[in-house]
Order: structure tokens, then sequence, then C-alpha cells
């Protein structure tokens, strides 16, 4: 028994269009035609007479609402609007800070200036004590470092996460608060 694999290269469709419409009845809009429910028939003899295609927009809707157009240029004004979207999109932008459990006074203040430029750049702030070997014995230690660098960016940023130990890692996340315009 041979087996039937799907046609290689080519993507599915996300809209049926002409003859790939089921519906027996669908309702019809678009540029220069009278809006209305029309069966299936009518509205592809519709389509042809302008040159155009009919794709069905909404198929959930009952009856499925379908648009006269230009198919292709109708996919191209969708790539179009979803690039727009995706470039819109604000990328969240996550800045790491290690300490160690036994960081001294200026290294603390170093890193909180860095910290500080992060935050004004709107990027939000991942700090994290690494614990070596036997130093995990020093959590509370790391915990204090931790809350001590949330307090000193009070601020600049809110925190979004508590002090949380996972494995050898104590985290503390804090994003950008708003900036007054």
């Amino acid at each position: 028994m041979r087996r039937r694999y799907p046609p290689r290269g080519r993507a599915e469709e996300p809209y049926k269009v002409n003859k790939r419409i089921l519906a027996p009845e669908v309702r019809v809009v678009g540029e220069n035609v009278e809006p209305g429910v029309y069966p299936i028939r009518q509205a592809l003899e519709m389509a042809e007479e302008r040159s155009l295609d009919l794709v069905e927009i909404s198929p959930k809707a009952e009856p499925p609402v379908c648009k006269i157009i230009d198919y292709s240029k109708f996919k191209y004004e969708q790539k179009k609007k979803q690039k727009e979207i995706k470039s819109k999109a604000s990328k969240t932008v996550i800045k790491e800070i290690r300490f160690g459990p036994n960081t001294d006074d200026h290294d603390f203040e170093f890193k909180l200036k860095h910290a500080q430029g992060f935050l004004k750049d709107g990027a939000k702030v991942k700090a994290y004590v690494h614990f070596k070997g036997r130093t995990i014995v020093y959590k509370e230690r790391g915990e204090i470092l931790l809350l001590k660098f949330a307090q000193a960016l009070e601020e600049f940023a809110k925190v979004e996460q508590l002090p949380k130990l996972e494995g050898k890692r104590m985290f503390l996340f804090l994003s950008p608060k708003a900036s007054k315009k």
C-alpha cells in the first residue's frame, strides 16, 4: 500500500477562492457590487464578469461573507498589513546583571549605574546572584543584595518579580516605569 503525501512547496491558502467555496449561498460585498445574499453560482458569475475573484472572507458567518476582488492584490495587502503590525509591536529587551553573594559596594554601585542606563533606554533588567560551590549557604545575603538593588532603582523601575531561587541562581526582574512626558 502506497502512502500519499501532500504536495510539496504549496502552503495551505488561508482563504477559499472561487470554486473552492462550498457554501450554497453567500453574502457578497465589494466595490461596484450590489451587496446581498446570492446563490454561489450567481456570485461566481458576478466575479467572472468583472474579471475578478470571489474570496471567502468570513467563513463562520451565516451565510459566509465573500468579497469580489483581485485575489493576488488582496494577498499582497494582507501581507503588507501583517508586516506593519509586526513592525509596530514593541520588542522587549532584557539586560542581565550578575552579582556574587559577596559583591562589594563599589561593584554594586557600578552595576547600579548600568542598570539605570538600561532602564532609561526602556529595557527590562534581570538581576541575579550566582552562587558558586558552597556559597549557596549565603542565600539570605543574596536576597538582601537583590532587595537593596531594587530599592536603589525604585525611582526608575518597578519590581516585576521578587527574588526567587532557582538552582544556583536567585533572580529579580525589574521593568522600567512609564516615563512622564
